[in-house]
């Protein structure tokens, strides 16, 4: 059962519903341009097919740059997913869960992939937790995309730790990874939108982590060092 654990004042209110029109709005222009987009994609993809088995100079340049246009209408699209799953992030259907089953059930999903990319998991589950009120799918959505920052700051592969913990009446949990870690201007600026420093990325997906788990009134921390690795902390506020 779903479950609300705030009383909203008016004032909370009316500027929750500015919000949700203003994200509604959002939503509704990235579902028209993904629209064309698909269009698009799919008769670059039927033009490529055309265009494969020709062998003149002219037909290759021509496939190369049909080519060209599929990746940027992917990158594109991958953009506007990352930006539909950002506004609809404050969206929350809570339920009394527990911590450490969210993230044993991540370890198992995320592990074959970390396997494939040389990452270890390591686990320190802290036992006997208090439950917390948690949206399941948004709280994966979490935990995999701070799985992959890491995984991208360790291209070379490295040892990914998921520690659980109660500090001062929260429940706690730290992903640790042992990555290339990041400068002070990087770490100033991870939460704004769209600032990435990853090749092709959204720049979308820690905002959306921090979005999520404000929602949830719990906190984000990070504390990172170049060449020494990243650390990031969520607290959230125990049921009752």
């Amino acid at each position: 059962m779903a479950v609300d654990p705030h009383r909203d004042d008016p004032e909370r209110e009316r500027l929750k519903a500015q919000y949700a029109e203003i994200a509604s709005l959002a939503g509704g222009l990235a579902h028209e341009i993904k629209n064309p987009l698909s269009t698009i994609s799919l008769n670059l993809e039927l033009l490529s097919e055309e265009l494969r088995e020709g062998d003149t100079p002219r037909e290759r340049r021509m496939l190369a740059k049909l080519d060209l246009l599929r990746r940027e209408c992917r990158h594109l699209n991958d953009i506007l997913t990352a930006f539909l799953e950002f506004t609809r992030a404050g969206e929350l259907d809570l339920v009394e869960s527990d911590l450490n089953e969210q993230v044993n059930d991540f370890i198992e999903f995320y592990q074959p992939q970390a396997a494939d990319h040389g990452i270890e998991i390591s686990p320190h589950i802290t036992s006997d937790l208090p439950p917390v009120l948690l949206d399941r799918a948004l709280t994966r959505q979490v935990l995999l995309n701070l799985a992959l920052n890491a995984q991208h700051a360790m291209p070379e592969g490295g040892l990914l730790e998921l520690q659980t913990s109660l500090r001062k009446g929260q429940v706690c949990l730290d992903l640790i990874d042992t990555g290339c870690g990041m400068n002070e201007r990087t770490r100033e600026k991870m939460f704004q939108a769209f600032f990435s420093t990853t090749r092709g990325g959204s720049g979308l997906g820690l905002p959306t982590v921090r979005k999520i788990i404000e929602a949830h009134h719990g906190t984000m921390t990070c504390e990172s060092e170049p060449e020494r690795g990243t650390r990031f902390t969520i607290c959230l506020p125990p049921v009752g």
